[in-house]
């Protein structure tokens, strides 16, 4: 079988049309399709009907699949049925407590476990409920930031590392929400994708504390003009969310952040990652 791609933005995203992810894939179509995530970032599949089991499979399309990156307490309440490996993400609410995580608004930009020390390299996301408005996912391309970066702030970056915190649930930095679990990580900057060998930014907004080895007035400075050209429209594709929609994200080479949507609708998301096997270089 050969996949129709169909372009999303100029510099990132594309939609596979032509795949039924509930149904076993074949070599030669795996190989298509992860040939087309690492060109593309981020790829969309719709109008799927996908088990717990079907969503594990698609993940495994792009490698191993990686288990829940927090403790066992800060993971979802509810939906017993549910295998380890898959996230709620959720404000759906069951006696006053969310059944999921990450439940309410907006969400700052980010890449999924930057703050582990092997980081997961991609995120499948599975819509169930969606609100009638709000809960986007805008997703920025890291390589296209990089290479357009201004030359001295490059200069500056040159081999730096930076220094990641991150509390389990926090959607804007500086908000601990109660949360006590927490992890980090320390990484380079600009980091190297081990399957293309192209450089692409590595810090973002809400993770990133520091570049290290330098004075706060100044890596602060030097972060807040990357974080403002990583983000820029330009890099990005904006996905409006229907029931049965399947993302598939690279987190090595991309960052992504959520509108904000109304707490008076249900948002039901399944989330699942793809295990990291290097150390960030």
């Amino acid at each position: 079988m050969t996949v129709e791609i169909i372009p999303l933005a100029k510099h990132i995203g594309a939609e596979i049309r032509g795949v039924d992810l509930g149904k076993p894939i074949d070599p030669s179509l795996r190989e298509q399709i992860h040939e087309a995530w690492l060109k593309n970032i981020v790829l969309l599949f719709r109008d799927q009907k996908l088990t717990q089991q079907d969503l594990l499979d698609a993940t495994a399309v792009f490698g191993k699949i990686g288990k829940l990156g927090r403790p066992k307490e800060f993971r979802p309440a509810g939906y017993d049925s549910l295998l380890e490996n898959i996230m709620l993400i959720s404000n759906i609410r069951e006696n006053g407590e969310p059944i999921g995580a990450l439940p309410d608004g907006e969400m700052m930009f980010h890449h999924d476990m930057l703050h582990a020390e092997i980081p997961h390299k991609g995120t499948c996301l599975y819509s169930v409920e969606v609100p009638s408005s709000g809960g986007n996912t805008v997703f920025a391309n890291g390589y296209a930031a990089y290479e357009t970066l201004p030359e001295e702030v490059k200069l500056a970056l040159d081999g730096k590392r930076a220094f990641h915190h991150y509390n389990y649930g926090t959607t804007k930095k500086g908000a601990n929400n109660g949360v006590a679990a927490f992890s980090e990580s320390t990484h380079p900057i600009f980091r190297t994708h081990e399957d293309t060998g192209r450089k692409t930014i590595y810090v973002n907004r809400l993770m990133t504390v520091k570049i290290e080895g330098m004075l706060e007035d100044e890596s602060n400075r030097l972060l807040e003009q990357v974080y403002d050209h990583s983000e820029k429209p330009e890099w990005r594709y904006e996905h409006v969310w229907r029931p049965g929609d399947l993302l598939v994200w690279d987190n090595r080479c991309s960052m992504h952040a959520r509108t904000d949507f109304s707490a008076g609708e249900r948002r039901l998301m399944l989330r699942t990652t793809i295990e990291g096997n290097v150390r960030p270089y």
